[in-house]
């Protein structure tokens, strides 16, 4: 049970595979429904200047620390605490929460990829000629209420992801997200032109992406903070060990200071590529900007029905949106399949057949929330999507990241020094020992700061 005669598994077949595939598990959902809408309301280039300050002081030294937990130990998360933790202490309880949390993800994230791939098939096949005013979101509200279209979109998203992962790392999860990671990026840039040439355009991007003093006065200094410093963390998916599972395939060959910037580099291009999408968009048309499901599948769709080769652009766009949830869907599913791998030994297939019934079956709540399960709600009376995402986001995600931290810089954990040395193997950047006393005292607090933020 403790991963040493853990099932042999593959590496990356190359550096490109290992930086899209990470890339593609922090890509997601919310870089394009959360921070462009942020993002304008922040100020514009305040925030992202804030947000990018953040995610180098934070967000990509915790990145290294996931990382190099995954490629010192050559494990997933419960097996990588127990190779690593000093003997006789508890660290490796966190990989247990890390398969939880990975799990309680999934049984959310795999509805709303479904609900893009269902969009995308919407478009293609012009189920929005005609479709005018408020139709759009009777589409939306429809598509919610119709259990059969949220289960077979969900479970379709469910079935293909672990098909993928049961073909191998390099076969499978590599091969597949490097072809949808690739089309990803040439989209957004299509999309991204293509707003451009619309009129109105210059006054989007101005709202987007100039320094607002005036509007970042009226929102407050430190909600912009606060704002930037939850995104720039938020972003990269980090303490459910969904990151720490790709550094246990990864290679010596390169350092984790490098590799994390990289990482950090395509997630906010596509996070701000996504805002250059849609706010040209909405200003063209005299639509109101939101942020979450409303923006992607009411105030966009609105759009594209009023341009020319709307039906066209809209598929483009759920496509997109597709690839970018699919990346994590596939991502996350291989750190659930891994560590059925390493901590019971199940061949990958066998793995794989596992998690895809206690994904299929788990899912089920979340895919009914809109319909069967409407009327069912828990703690602070939150529906089933909004109180598992607020498990994993608010809670899971900041105390996760904490435990990494701490394990990684502390002596009672693996400790700065191996942590140091794993993070400066190979060629790149390299991380600085004069870092070791801000990694204790300081990026501590800031994941406190928003922890407390979460919660409240």
């Amino acid at each position: 049970m403790l991963g040493e005669n853990a099932v042999e598994r593959e590496g990356f077949g190359s550096r490109l595979g290992f930086l899209l595939v990470s890339a593609g598990c922090a890509i997601g959902i919310g870089n394009v429904w959360k921070f462009p809408f942020i993002c304008g309301e922040n100020g514009g280039g305040v925030f992202v200047l804030c947000y990018l300050i953040f995610l180098v002081i934070m967000g990509a030294p915790v990145l290294t620390m996931e990382l190099g937990v995954g490629r010192a130990s050559r494990q997933s998360a419960v097996c990588a605490f127990k190779t690593l933790e000093p003997r006789g202490h508890k660290w490796h309880i966190h990989g247990y929460v890390c398969v939880i949390g990975n799990a309680l993800l999934m049984m959310y994230y795999t509805s709303v990829s479904g609900w893009m791939l269902n969009y995308f098939v919407k478009f293609l096949m012009g189920d929005f000629a005609g479709v005018t005013g408020e139709g759009v979101a009777d589409v939306y509200n429809g598509m919610l209420a119709d259990p059969g279209q949220s289960l077979i979109y969900m479970a379709v998203t469910v079935i293909i992801g672990i098909v993928v992962c049961a073909r191998g790392m390099q076969n499978g999860l590599e091969k597949v997200t490097k072809v949808m990671m690739l089309a990803l990026l040439v989209l957004i840039v299509i999309l991204a032109a293509h707003s451009l040439t619309l009129s109105g355009a210059a006054e989007g991007i101005r709202f987007y992406l100039l320094p607002d003093f005036e509007r970042a006065g009226k929102m407050g200094l430190w909600n912009i903070i606060t704002a930037a410093m939850t995104q720039s963390f938020f972003t990269l998916s980090l303490g459910i060990g969904a990151m720490e599972i790709f550094g246990s395939y990864m290679s010596d060959e390169y350092s984790l200071g490098g590799e994390a910037i990289r990482i950090c580099i395509l997630d906010t291009f596509v996070a701000i590529m996504s805002g250059m999408i849609i706010f040209p968009a909405c200003f063209s048309y005299g639509v109101e900007t939101t942020q979450g499901p409303s923006l992607i599948f009411i105030t966009l769709p609105q759009v594209f029905i009023n341009m020319n080769g709307g039906r066209i652009w809209g598929a483009c766009f759920f496509l997109f949106m597709t690839f970018a949830s699919f990346s994590t869907v596939t991502a996350v599913f291989e750190s659930l399949v891994a560590a059925g791998m390493d901590h019971f030994e199940w061949e990958r297939k066998k793995s794989s057949l596992i998690w895809l019934f206690i994904l299929l079956i788990g899912s089920i709540p979340c895919a009914l929330e809109g319909n069967l399960f409407s009327g069912v709600k828990l703690i602070g009376g939150k529906g089933i999507l909004d109180f598992e995402d607020f498990i994993v986001s608010n809670i899971l995600l900041p105390l996760g990241s904490l435990t990494f931290l701490l394990f990684c810089t502390i002596r009672y954990g693996w400790g700065f020094d191996q942590y140091l040395a794993e993070a400066n193997k190979g060629k790149g950047l390299k991380v600085s020992p004069k870092l070791k006393y801000y990694f204790i005292f300081v990026v501590p607090v800031l994941i406190l700061v928003i922890l407390v933020q979460g919660l409240l």
